[in-house]
């Protein structure tokens, strides 16, 4: 008697199981599709047997997961905390099927999303992946700029670029190269107007400001007696992207702070000069940054290694060897 009741038990275990697990599975692509039809062309099977597994599961929660018209789905309220609470797990299955199938299947291989802010994802990032295809391609790239900090989950985004201090306990944050932060000018702007020996001279000159995908100007960041100082001058010119702001100053149009590794190759050419060196701000970093995993994906773990190891061995930080090299004789206005 006991070992047919253990032997029933496991059966209905194992049937509850696959039956739930099916469910679950095809509940989290309607909730994340927003419709049976496209969580059923993501799953690879039939519309009704996503319907079919939903209406399982509901029944063996006794709750309704969806509200359904005939032009829209979306979640109930038990829906919703059934969703909050199931995805992290499912996550982590699929994760590990993943890695599984990668390890089994040889070369790395998949779908990766990378987020950068556009100058860095431009000038570093972009130059660099035409040499990772060739060594890996059966990765299909793609490339998000934005200035906004990315949400892993939400976008589906595997590595993103990020500057300044990392601060989220949940991501794993790599620094690649300082962040280094010039103020400069092109010659000819120099020679006009002469250029500022203090933070304080600033407002006295044609400041090129930055507007955030926030919608806020950026402040100019420095480091004045030791101490942490932040400056918002007025502007002539504000741009909301990075590569025009450098282009308005390699024309002359006004003098900017802009990343070392964008315009340090400037002003090794003698296209800009720099200045305030003395009061530069603390380095906050560029990082290539991920989701806490134990196990990296394949496609994952080699884009973090290649893009550490190249954008290590680029001349884009410098600071101290442009100052040395650059001309430092201050710069007078022409009368």
């Amino acid at each position: 008697m006991p070992s047919d009741f253990a032997c029933h038990s496991d059966d209905s275990l194992a049937y509850s199981f696959v039956s739930s697990y099916a469910g679950v599975v095809s509940f989290l692509a309607v909730a994340n599709e927003g419709s049976f039809a496209k969580a059923s062309d993501r799953l690879g099977i039939g519309r009704s047997a996503v319907s079919r597994n939903v209406q399982k599961l509901e029944a063996q929660l006794d709750a309704r997961l969806f509200l359904r018209t005939t032009r829209s789905t979306s979640l109930t309220r038990e829906g919703e905390l059934f969703y909050k609470n199931c995805q992290p797990g499912v996550e982590r299955i699929v994760q590990a099927l993943e890695d599984m199938r990668e390890l089994r299947n040889g070369p790395p291989r998949g779908h990766l999303r990378i987020a950068s802010a556009p100058g860095f994802g431009r000038k570093v990032v972009a130059p660099l992946l035409a040499d990772f295809n060739a060594r890996y391609p059966e990765i299909a790239l793609e490339l998000l700029l934005n200035d906004r900090p990315c949400d892993f989950t939400a976008e589906r985004v595997d590595v993103a670029f990020r500057d300044g201090h990392m601060e989220d306990s949940e991501v794993v944050a790599k620094q690649l190269i300082p962040m280094q932060m010039i103020v400069c000018a092109s010659p000819v702007y120099a020679r006009m107007h002469g250029m500022p020996r203090h933070v304080d001279d600033l407002d006295e000159h044609r400041c090129i400001n930055f507007r955030t995908s926030a919608g806020r100007i950026a402040d100019w960041t420095f480091k004045v007696d030791g101490f942490a100082q932040k400056r918002s001058p007025a502007a002539r010119q504000t741009f909301n992207d990075i590569d025009l702001m450098l282009q308005a100053v390699l024309d002359g149009q006004g003098i900017a702070q802009l990343p070392a590794y964008l315009v340090c190759d400037q002003v090794k050419a003698g296209r800009l000069v720099m200045c305030l060196a003395q009061h530069a701000p603390d380095d906050g970093g560029h990082y290539l940054c991920y989701l806490s995993r134990k196990h990296l994906p394949a496609r994952v773990r080699v884009f973090v290694d290649y893009m550490t190891e190249r954008t290590r061995t680029l001349d884009l930080h410098g600071f101290s060897t442009i100052v040395t090299n650059t001309n430092t004789r201050q710069w007078a206005p022409v009368d």
